[in-house]
């Protein structure tokens, strides 16, 4: 980057004006949460059936050209009670992605909350999540170099965010931020059990209202990023693996698509200045990357667009 394309931050007419060096353009790095698949969202957590949910997902990817990372919980690999088999089968699904050309990065063996986990033992539980991933990347001549928070919490204090960040910088991690946030996985539990009982209609209508939300989604951290930075930034999308994008990614894609969003890597999309926006954000609700830039500034804290009452009160019978 030549000297007169370095960022540098002023107020401007209420947004953050952030030179940049190519022309405005709609981009979106892909990434999926919680692999090898949490629970509440397949129809069954047996390696057979997570397979079908891995090779539904990953035949979508491949058909849009989308550079996907997974970010791994190790812990999702070990399943009370069961043998090496299961053990080697579920490390098969990681090594299905990497066949497929794409990354997989740390998201903690347990998917512990940093906002409530000592950092000592936050740390050491981030250790415990790169063993298996770390080797199978070897495998393929690749290195570990993206870390998730789960929950997207970064602390209650900046003194321990930053201790976090120096400890994963030194381990080789860059931060995965992520600014287009969404309840996709909502909609995934009640979208898994209506398929667990058989109840299709329920589960085509959440499907396709899964579809109009994503849409609500982006329209509104669009607008939201033109209102913090002044343009659409490269945005980082987060999902989950589960059986809803496995069905469904595919038409999500295609809408994005006609958004105009072109899919690049992740470290494309970091290469956007807005990345380097200062943040000292720290506390909850820990969603969009958005939301952190408006709050350093002073503003309000900018909340993700939720799901229909129709569809979180279907949620909310699930968790009682």
């Amino acid at each position: 980057m030549t000297r007169s394309t370095v960022a540098v931050w002023v107020l401007a007419a209420g947004a953050l004006a952030i030179p940049h060096p190519r022309a405005a353009e709609r981009a979106v790095a892909v990434t999926f949460d919680d692999l090898p698949a949490p629970p509440a969202g397949v129809v069954a957590n047996d390696v057979a059936s997570l397979r079908d949910v891995t090779g539904k997902l990953l035949d979508a990817v491949r058909r849009h050209g989308v550079p996907a990372v997974g970010f791994v919980n190790e812990g999702k690999l070990f399943v009370e009670g069961a043998g090496p088999d299961d053990v080697e089968g579920r490390t098969g699904l990681l090594r299905m992605w990497l066949d497929a050309g794409l990354e997989l990065g740390n998201h903690s063996y347990s998917h512990c909350d940093l906002n409530r986990t000592p950092l000592e033992e936050f740390e050491a539980d981030v250790i415990r999540g790169e063993k298996v991933t770390r080797s199978l990347l070897a495998a393929k001549k690749r290195t570990l170099r993206y870390f998730r928070h789960p929950f997207l919490h970064v602390g209650l204090d900046l003194q321990k965010r930053h201790a976090l960040e120096a400890f994963l910088s030194a381990r080789g991690y860059v931060v995965a931020p992520v600014t287009v946030d969404d309840d996709d996985f909502v909609y995934a539990a009640v979208y898994a059990d209506a398929r667990r009982r058989g109840d299709m209609a329920t589960a085509a209508r959440i499907g396709d209202d899964y579809l109009r939300y994503m849409d609500e989604v982006f329209r509104f951290f669009e607008n939201v990023s033109r209102r913090v930075t002044g343009r659409e930034i490269r945005h980082v999308l987060l999902l989950h693996v589960n059986a809803l994008n496995a069905d469904r990614f595919g038409a999500l894609a295609e809408a994005l698509a006609s958004r105009g969003y072109r899919f690049v890597p992740l470290a494309e999309a970091l290469e956007d200045d807005a990345y380097r926006l200062p943040d000292r954000f720290v506390g909850v609700p820990g969603n969009s990357w958005l939301n952190h830039w408006e709050v350093t500034v002073g503003r309000k804290p900018v909340p993700t667009p939720g799901p229909p009452e129709w569809v979180k009160k279907a949620y909310g019978a699930l968790q009682h």
